[in-house]
C-alpha cells in the first residue's frame, strides 16, 4: 500500500486500507424484532440475556459481574435517549472489542482529553466513509455532561486490562466473513494468502455477538512482524527519537497520562495509527504521535501494532 500525501504531510483518509476497517452489510429495510423469550449463554458465566437485551443500548449485558467494579449508571445504563451506556460498547468491565477501545487501565485524564477531542472534531475516524463504532461514540459524547464523562473516566482507569488478544504469525489466513465489525472463519477451512495486512478474528463469532468480555481474539500479522515492530517500538524506524518506549514507556504500559498500549487490539492501533497519520487524529496533544508515524509505511504500522499487542497488558 502507498500513501499519497496532502498539503500536511499526512496520508490522505481516501488512502486507508479497506481491510482495516471491517464494515458490517447494511441492515435491511425492514428487520425482524428482536427476540425476546429465548435465553442466551455464554461460557463461565450463569447471566443469561435474550437477543433483545443484548442489543438494548441502554443496558450493559454484563456476563461476569464480579470481573469488575460496581458499574455507575452511565456505565451501566447511559442516559436515554442520547447518551448509551459506555460499557455497552467498551464492555462492563471496559475490556472492550476490536472494533472500539479497551478503556480498562486507560488514565483518567486521557480519557477525559480523548473525549473533549471527540466532541471538538479533532478527533475522527481515519475512515472517510460512515462507521458506525466510531459514529455513535462521537453521537453519544457530544451529548454527554462533563460530570457523566468523569464517573466514566474515573471508573474505567480503575479496572484492570485482562488478556484480549493472540497475535499469531501467519502467511495464510481462514477464508472469512465480517460479523460485528470483526472477521470470523467461513466453514470448510479454506485459507488465503494473508499478504500485507493484519486481520483480527473473533475465534467464536457467536460469542463475539453476543459481547462475551472474555473471549481472546486472534490476531493474524505476516511473519516477521513481532521482531521487527520490536525494533521500531525500542529503537524508531528513522531515528531513536521516534521509538514508541520514549513517550510510552519501556514495557508500553503507558507513562503518566499517555496510555499504556501494551496487550490491546492491533488492529485498533492500526486504526489510530492510521488516523494520525491522516490528520483525522488532529489535537495538538497528538503532535509527537503525527511526528512518529508521517513517514511510516503500512508494514511498519502493522509491525509495531503486532509487537504492542504481543505484550502483556
Amino acid at each position: 500500500m502507498v500513501f499519497a500525501f496532502g498539503p500536511m504531510g499526512f496520508a490522505t483518509a481516501s488512502d486507508v486500507p479497506t481491510w482495516v476497517f471491517p464494515l458490517n452489510a447494511a441492515p435491511p429495510s425492514n428487520p425482524l424484532p428482536y427476540d425476546n423469550i429465548r435465553r442466551l449463554h455464554v461460557p463461565d458465566s450463569g447471566a443469561s440475556f435474550t437477543e433483545a437485551e443484548l442489543n438494548d443500548f441502554f443496558n450493559v449485558p454484563d456476563w461476569h459481574p464480579n470481573a469488575h467494579a460496581a458499574m455507575p449508571p452511565i456505565i451501566a445504563h447511559g442516559r436515554a435517549p442520547d447518551v448509551y451506556a459506555c460499557g455497552y460498547c467498551h464492555t462492563a468491565g471496559g475490556q472492550g472489542r476490536p472494533e472500539n477501545a479497551s478503556l480498562a487501565g486507560l488514565p483518567a485524564a486521557y480519557i477525559i482529553s480523548q473525549v473533549a477531542d471527540f466532541k471538538s472534531g479533532a478527533r475522527k475516524s481515519a475512515w472517510s466513509g460512515p462507521y458506525r463504532p466510531a459514529d455513535r461514540m462521537i453521537y453519544a459524547v457530544t451529548h454527554a455532561t462533563a460530570e457523566e464523562i468523569a464517573q466514566a473516566a474515573d471508573y474505567f482507569s480503575r479496572q484492570s486490562l485482562r488478556p484480549r488478544v493472540r497475535v499469531v504469525e501467519r502467511a495464510r489466513v481462514p477464508k472469512f466473513r465480517i460479523v460485528g465489525w470483526v472477521y470470523a472463519a467461513e466453514n470448510g477451512g479454506e485459507s488465503e494468502p494473508l499478504g500485507q495486512r493484519m486481520l483480527e478474528f473473533a475465534p467464536d463469532a457467536v460469542r463475539h455477538e453476543n459481547r462475551d468480555d472474555q473471549m481472546r481474539y486472534v490476531a493474524y500479522a505476516p511473519r516477521g512482524s513481532i521482531s521487527r515492530g520490536k525494533h521500531i517500538a525500542r529503537a524508531g524506524s528513522d531515528s531513536p527519537a521516534n521509538a514508541c518506549t520514549i513517550c510510552h514507556g519501556p514495557t508500553l504500559r503507558g507513562v503518566g497520562a499517555i496510555p499504556p498500549i501494551a496487550g490491546r487490539s492491533p488492529t485498533y492501533i492500526l486504526r489510530q495509527l492510521l488516523a494520525f497519520q491522516s490528520g483525522a487524529r488532529s489535537a495538538a496533544t497528538g503532535l509527537p504521535m503525527r511526528t512518529v508515524v508521517k513517514n511510516l509505511k503500512i508494514g511498519d504500522l502493522i509491525d509495531a501494532a503486532a509487537y504492542a499487542a504481543s505484550l502483556p497488558p
